[in-house]
Protein backbone atom coordinates (compact mmCIF):
# COMPACT_ATOMS: atom_id res chain seq x y z
CA UNK A 1 0.00 0.00 0.00
CA UNK A 2 1.28 3.59 -0.97
CA UNK A 3 0.12 6.32 0.98
CA UNK A 4 0.84 9.97 -0.25
CA UNK A 5 0.97 12.89 1.98
CA UNK A 6 2.00 16.94 1.85
CA UNK A 7 -0.24 18.36 -0.24
CA UNK A 8 -1.84 21.56 0.03
CA UNK A 9 -1.98 25.07 -1.03
CA UNK A 10 1.24 27.13 -1.82
CA UNK A 11 1.43 30.47 -3.44
CA UNK A 12 3.74 30.75 -6.69
CA UNK A 13 6.93 30.69 -5.84
CA UNK A 14 6.81 28.91 -3.33
CA UNK A 15 7.44 25.05 -1.55
CA UNK A 16 5.32 21.63 -1.01
CA UNK A 17 7.05 18.52 0.13
CA UNK A 18 4.93 15.61 -0.94
CA UNK A 19 5.78 12.24 0.55
CA UNK A 20 4.79 8.45 -0.60
CA UNK A 21 5.09 6.10 2.18
CA UNK A 22 4.43 2.27 1.47
CA UNK A 23 3.68 -0.25 4.12
CA UNK A 24 2.65 -3.78 3.54
CA UNK A 25 5.45 -4.67 2.08
CA UNK A 26 9.15 -3.64 1.12
CA UNK A 27 8.98 -1.30 -1.75
CA UNK A 28 13.23 -0.74 -1.23
CA UNK A 29 13.83 -2.51 -3.96
CA UNK A 30 11.66 -0.98 -6.56
CA UNK A 31 11.98 1.94 -7.97
CA UNK A 32 9.18 4.81 -7.70
CA UNK A 33 7.65 7.50 -9.41
CA UNK A 34 5.42 10.25 -8.81
CA UNK A 35 2.47 10.85 -11.97
CA UNK A 36 0.08 13.81 -11.74
CA UNK A 37 -3.35 14.81 -13.10
CA UNK A 38 -5.48 17.70 -13.87
CA UNK A 39 -9.18 17.00 -14.31
CA UNK A 40 -10.39 16.10 -18.01
CA UNK A 41 -6.71 15.83 -18.73
CA UNK A 42 -4.56 12.38 -18.52
CA UNK A 43 -2.33 11.23 -16.13
CA UNK A 44 1.06 12.82 -16.51
CA UNK A 45 4.64 11.59 -15.46
CA UNK A 46 6.35 13.78 -12.86
CA UNK A 47 9.38 12.32 -11.78
CA UNK A 48 10.86 8.89 -10.73
CA UNK A 49 13.57 7.63 -8.75
CA UNK A 50 15.88 4.30 -9.38
CA UNK A 51 15.36 1.87 -6.47
CA UNK A 52 19.22 2.34 -4.98
CA UNK A 53 18.53 5.72 -5.17
CA UNK A 54 20.66 6.71 -7.70
CA UNK A 55 18.79 7.41 -10.87
CA UNK A 56 16.49 10.23 -11.14
CA UNK A 57 14.70 11.47 -13.77
CA UNK A 58 11.71 14.00 -14.82
CA UNK A 59 9.46 15.24 -17.03
CA UNK A 60 11.15 18.90 -18.37
CA UNK A 61 8.44 21.00 -17.25
CA UNK A 62 9.32 20.45 -13.27
CA UNK A 63 13.42 19.94 -14.13
CA UNK A 64 15.50 21.92 -11.68
CA UNK A 65 12.87 22.91 -9.63
CA UNK A 66 11.09 19.40 -8.30
CA UNK A 67 13.64 16.85 -6.49
CA UNK A 68 12.44 13.12 -5.86
CA UNK A 69 14.45 11.62 -3.21
CA UNK A 70 14.31 8.58 -1.01
CA UNK A 71 14.96 7.24 2.58
CA UNK A 72 15.06 3.72 2.39
CA UNK A 73 14.49 2.64 6.10
CA UNK A 74 11.66 4.91 6.24
CA UNK A 75 10.60 3.18 3.19
CA UNK A 76 9.05 6.67 1.84
CA UNK A 77 9.55 8.68 -1.44
CA UNK A 78 9.32 12.54 -1.29
CA UNK A 79 8.84 14.70 -3.75
CA UNK A 80 10.37 18.50 -2.68
CA UNK A 81 8.69 20.87 -5.32
CA UNK A 82 10.20 24.36 -5.33
CA UNK A 83 8.77 27.71 -7.38
CA UNK A 84 6.02 26.53 -7.40
CA UNK A 85 3.91 27.55 -10.59
CA UNK A 86 0.12 27.69 -11.45
CA UNK A 87 0.13 24.75 -13.59
CA UNK A 88 1.74 22.72 -11.29
CA UNK A 89 -1.93 22.59 -9.66
CA UNK A 90 -2.72 18.67 -9.95
CA UNK A 91 -3.31 15.52 -7.72
CA UNK A 92 -0.63 14.14 -7.39
CA UNK A 93 -0.01 10.16 -7.26
CA UNK A 94 3.17 8.12 -5.98
CA UNK A 95 3.15 5.01 -8.27
CA UNK A 96 5.15 2.23 -8.32
CA UNK A 97 5.45 -1.78 -10.33
CA UNK A 98 6.82 -4.96 -9.73
CA UNK A 99 8.68 -4.46 -12.81
CA UNK A 100 9.46 -0.82 -12.72
CA UNK A 101 10.98 -0.16 -15.84
CA UNK A 102 11.39 3.64 -15.73
CA UNK A 103 8.47 4.09 -18.75
CA UNK A 104 6.21 7.28 -17.99
CA UNK A 105 3.34 5.62 -19.43
CA UNK A 106 0.48 5.45 -15.90
CA UNK A 107 -0.20 1.90 -17.44
CA UNK A 108 2.91 0.67 -16.56
CA UNK A 109 2.41 1.04 -13.01
CA UNK A 110 0.60 -1.71 -10.85
CA UNK A 111 0.88 0.37 -7.45
CA UNK A 112 -0.74 3.52 -6.92
CA UNK A 113 -1.75 5.64 -3.71
CA UNK A 114 -4.17 8.07 -3.32
CA UNK A 115 -3.74 10.98 -4.77
CA UNK A 116 -2.94 14.44 -2.90
CA UNK A 117 -4.27 17.48 -4.27
CA UNK A 118 -1.47 20.27 -5.02
CA UNK A 119 -2.77 23.95 -5.12
CA UNK A 120 -0.51 26.53 -6.50
CA UNK A 121 -2.50 30.09 -6.25
CA UNK A 122 -0.82 32.91 -8.85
Amino acid sequence: QLQASGGGLAQAGGSLRLSCKASGRTYSDLGMGWFRQVPGKEQEFVAQISRDGSRTDYRDSVKGRFTIFRDGPKNTVSLQMNSLKPEDTAVYYCVTDRHFSGSYYPGDYEFWGKGTQVTVSS
